[in-house]
């Protein structure tokens, strides 16, 4: 029995004799039986012979295509394949010629479309001159799908061993210290936190004289509260306070990250103040998740302080009260730390401050941000991502710009510091009469214009040193990467933040 597989397709050459060369075929029993010698037509070519069945004179059919036995003409293992077999194997090969030879492809349907190909390579390539505009205009950006982001790792940080091992040097700081005093009331029918401050008060606020500047906590006409509101249990207890850990969350913006306790020594557990600001509305929302403050007002280590009467409508710009006006809440704190709540302390805050303050003889030590340090980059991505209103932060930037702002010099050895846009999560500080009045200055800039600090941090730096060279700030900014080695990053809850200006 002969096998479809057995049989292939050739061309005739026009010397060969038909009559010679085929056989009639014949069918038994409803099967295919043939000799040796015997042919057969495809049924897919049998109308192509007969319309071309003229045969030459000699009995020649020219053009003719005939179906021969295996190893008639053309053996081996191509005569194997079919018809169809051979159609896919030359698509096949075509194929894998355009793949390896750098040519593209689309396929649409069973068709292939070279004018959308073209078009495709015309809309979706980049021209030299785009090219040459490069990657970072503000034009181009990333698919909106696309949310890859460089990972920041921790670094580490040579911190002593143990609170056993550190002592508080005797006057690491050679400043030249001066008295500072603080508004507390005004006389407007509208009291403002932040209270009024004119122009030329601001300039003035600069130097590092004995002087009474605005820092927050002013009160109106006949003493009428201007928000911030604390009870006076919670004011005895803060005021006790000799190094203070603060944090806060305002309109349950997020979860409750509780101190890494076997990362603390018993010595600070005993002589650091951890408190926690909270409003009504967060404290439920923590109660209902398990963090019911204990008869003395803690949650682990936290010290839950509740403010009631909040200054700003803006969450964001209340939650610069705790984070710059450590001193004013902390009267008698030698030392704070601020932690951001989207953060957990995994490291003794007392081992923190021997590495930032006391071995580099600073007093106010805040980190680099992990991307950016240009202030007009840190300007683009709040505009880009709409942190605040656009207008308001084109004219807090025009100001600054107008008043000596300069771009950030990476290549500049003589920088005053190693970037100009800080991440404000984490910042230690003493509380000393120079680094009291930068933390009033950047509050004030805070309050005057968007709560986006890190828009204000290198103007007020820039201009309370330029101001005062013989009173510089001794300030450390280390790397984010230590930062990171030091607590444990989580996301908020919820952005709580506006994307327009507070009323």
């Amino acid at each position: 029995m002969a096998h479809i597989s057995d049989i292939k397709l050739i061309r005739t050459d026009t010397t060969l004799d038909l009559s010679q060369k085929a056989e009639k075929a014949s069918f038994h029993g409803g099967e295919l039986e043939r000799s040796s010698n015997q042919v057969i037509m495809l049924p897919e070519r049998r109308s192509t012979v007969a319309s071309s069945s003229y045969q030459n004179p000699s009995g020649q059919n020219d053009n003719s295509f005939l179906l021969l036995r295996r190893g008639k003409k053309f053996g081996g293992r191509i005569g194997k394949l079919k018809l169809s077999h051979l159609f896919f194997f030359f698509v096949s090969l075509f194929f894998f010629s355009c793949i390896f030879s750098g040519h593209k492809l689309l396929f649409h349907g069973k068709a292939l479309m070279l004018r959308e190909h073209v078009y495709h390579l015309k809309t979706h390539l980049f021209t030299s001159s785009e090219l040459d505009m490069g990657l970072n205009s503000s034009h181009i950006q990333k698919p909106p799908g696309s949310k890859k982001r460089n990972k920041h790792l921790p670094c580490e940080v040579p911190l002593a061993e143990s609170v056993n091992h550190i002592l508080e040097p005797q006057e690491y700081l050679d400043s030249k210290p001066f008295s500072l005093g603080f508004v507390e009331t005004e006389t407007s029918d509208k009291p403002r936190f932040g209270g009024h401050q004119t122009l030329k008060e601001r300039e003035r606020s600069y130097s590092a004289i004995n002087q009474t500047i605005h820092c927050g906590f002013v009160k109106g006409g006949l003493h009428q509260g201007s928000g911030f509101d604390l009870s006076e249990k919670d004011r005895a207890y803060m005021k006790n306070c000799v190094v203070s850990v603060s944090s806060c969350i305002f309109g349950s913006s997020d979860f409750l990250r509780r101190p890494a306790t076997k990362k603390i020594s018993e010595f600070s557990k005993r002589n650091v103040c951890f408190v926690m600001f909270l409003d009504e509305q967060t404290l439920s929302k923590l109660a209902s998740e398990g963090h019911v403050p204990d008869k003395q007002g803690f949650v682990g280590l936290w010290k839950t302080v509740v403010v009631s009467n909040l200054p700003y409508t803006d969450m964001r710009k209340t939650g610069k009260v705790p984070k710059f006006l450590s001193h004013r809440l902390f009267p008698s704190s030698r030392y704070s730390i601020w932690i951001d709540s989207k953060m957990r302390l995994t490291t003794d805050p007392l081992l923190i401050i021997d590495f930032f303050l006391w071995r580099t003889k600073s007093e106010f030590a805040i980190s680099n941000h992990y991307d950016r340090h240009c202030v007009w980059d840190e300007v683009v991505q709040n505009k880009r991502l709409n942190k605040y209103n656009h207008t308001a932060i084109d004219e807090q930037f025009m100001f600054y710009r107008s008043d000596g702002l300069k771009k950030f010099d990476p290549s500049d050895p003589n920088s005053p510091l190693p970037s100009y846009v800080p991440e404000g999560s984490f910042i230690v500080r003493a509380h000393t009469p120079m680094s009291n009045l930068f933390s009033c200055l950047w509050f004030n800039e805070v309050d005057r214009f968007t709560s986006r600090d890190q828009l204000s941090f290198a103007y007020t730096y820039l201009k309370l040193q330029r101001l005062n060279p013989s009173r510089p700030l001794r300030l450390n900014m280390f790397k984010d990467c230590e930062r990171r080695a030091l607590t444990k990053l989580f996301h908020h809850r919820v952005d709580s933040s506006p994307h327009s200006p507070p009323a």
